[in-house]
């Protein structure tokens, strides 16, 4: 698609202008390759802001958590897609508007200051909880790759722990697990793990008679998006693998061995993995510009009314969506759309420093594809309703194609081959409630008895047994 190009010795009020792009997601960066690619070396200077020197393709988060795919093959390098681009590593923890001024905290702790001239915000959205008791504690996230890695070694851990206790109670509480949300990334989750649970249990099989998988929500109905005989196929093949549905259902409390849902029910559980839904970036709500419910309202050119050098694009932003008739309706918060916004913002940007028009963002939503795992998949291209081999391979393919990197299509492609070849792994990775802030933290000596320690608690243990 044509678009503004900016050229050397452009008719632009600033010399070398400056754009700033926050975030490096589906948003971020489809907007820096464009930018990349209209901008000639020399003509602007262009910035990201980001925690990470990666991409990260979140759709296939559960794939990592399960084992099925490794982290790296989602973490797809800036530095292979990006080629003139300055990355500043760190978090922008606020805006100034008036003086056009970013505030970053680098990876190293100290406080950056980044100028711009237009500002494309792309921060992404952080987990959305609600006021429950005992969520923040004992919930786990699948949002980032940390917590993915975690995920695997925690679900893991359970069933360790559980073979080797002889407490009829706490293996009922270990191996109960209980993921909350059923969109996309909820039915994913549950539906990997509970394969990833299937292949650990053939070491110990007494433990099938224990394991138990749920997954909850509110609304009515799975995936409502897919339509209701996509989102009840999904649902069917979820309670084939053993998974447990419940709808029309929330959670009321949460300890760390049960937990009690707005029913009454109440579960013995170790496990709770929370992926209802996102909110908006912290950042947006510091910028003080006008937002819908913590999203920054953006016109059709995805620049923000009150400051038409700043736009916002992906999860955090508020964006019109053209291609309904329905006023008011906003586009879905989808890489699909993010991805697309990109661009428009670039190339806005771009137009806005010469003086030129904008376009409006405009996209038609291609359909939803959700892989379950193992054979198991449901899509809904361009409004076709496909199960069974055909929506996998579809799925997969969409995938291969999304990732914005050779290397990135090779690792996942050669990682599903693996699986399918030789079946999975099922060892945990050793992450788990490690931290390593010194030299010697990884190897835990500090947990090692003195003799006269040891003997003291073997006397109490003794003790106890008798």
């Amino acid at each position: 698609m044509s678009g503004p190009t900016l050229r050397q010795g452009s008719d632009v009020t600033m010399a070398r202008p400056r754009i700033v792009v926050i975030g490096a997601g589906f948003a971020g960066l489809s907007a820096l390759r464009r930018l990349e690619q209209r901008i000639p070396r020399g003509a602007a200077e262009i910035v990201l802001i980001a925690p990470n020197d990666y991409m990260l393709y979140q759709p296939l988060l559960p794939q990592v958590a399960s084992g099925l795919l490794t982290p790296q093959s989602i973490a797809v390098s800036l530095h292979r897609v990006l080629y003139r681009t300055r990355i500043v590593p760190g978090a922008a923890i606020g805006v100034d508007v008036d003086t056009r001024t970013v505030v970053v905290r680098r990876i190293s702790g100290d406080l950056v200051y980044e100028r711009y001239d237009r500002l494309i915000l792309a921060p992404g959205s952080n987990t959305r909880v609600f006021d429950i008791p005992g969520l923040i504690e004992h919930g786990r996230g699948n949002k980032n790759l940390a917590e993915a890695v975690y995920l695997r070694d925690h679900v893991l851990a359970q069933l360790e722990l559980a073979n080797a206790s002889g407490d009829l109670q706490e293996r009922v509480e270990r191996c109960t697990f209980v993921v909350v949300g059923g969109g996309y990334t909820g039915v994913e989750t549950a539906a990997s793990l509970k394969l990833l649970c299937e292949e650990a249990c053939k070491r110990y099989p007494h433990l099938r008679a224990y394991l138990s998988w749920h997954l909850i929500d509110i609304a009515p109905r799975l995936m409502p998006e897919l339509g209701h005989n996509l989102g009840q196929s999904a649902m069917e093949l979820l309670r084939e693998r053993g998974v447990k549905v419940t709808l029309e259902v929330s959670v009321k409390e949460v300890s760390e061995n049960k937990v009690t849902f707005t029913d009454e029910t109440v579960l013995p559980c170790r496990t709770l993995i929370w992926t209802a839904g996102t909110s908006p970036s912290p950042l947006n709500a510091g910028l003080g510009l006008e937002t819908d419910r913590g999203k920054l309202v953006v016109g059709p050119d995805l620049a923000t009314p009150q400051r038409p050098e700043i736009f916002a694009v992906g999860d955090g932003a508020a964006i019109p969506d053209l291609s309904k008739e329905e006023s008011g309706a906003l586009c879905p918060p989808t890489a699909q759309h993010a991805s697309r916004q990109g661009p428009v913002a670039a190339d806005n940007a771009i137009a806005s420093l010469l003086g030129r028009p904008k376009r409006s963002y405009y996209h038609r939503d291609l359909g939803l594809l959700v892989d379950l795992s193992g054979r198991d998949a449901v899509a809904r291209p361009l409004g076709y309703e496909v199960t069974g081999a055909a929506a996998l391979a579809l799925t997969r393919a969409y995938h291969l194609y999304a990732l914005p990197s050779g290397p990135a299509r090779v690792r996942v492609a050669t990682n599903w081959m693996i699986r399918a070849l030789l079946g999975g792994e099922v060892a945990r990775l050793g992450f788990l409630n490690l931290r390593i802030d010194t030299l010697l933290d990884s190897e835990e000596s500090q947990q090692y008895l003195t003799p006269e320690d040891a003997h003291e608690r073997a006397l109490v243990a003794v003790g106890r047994e008798h």
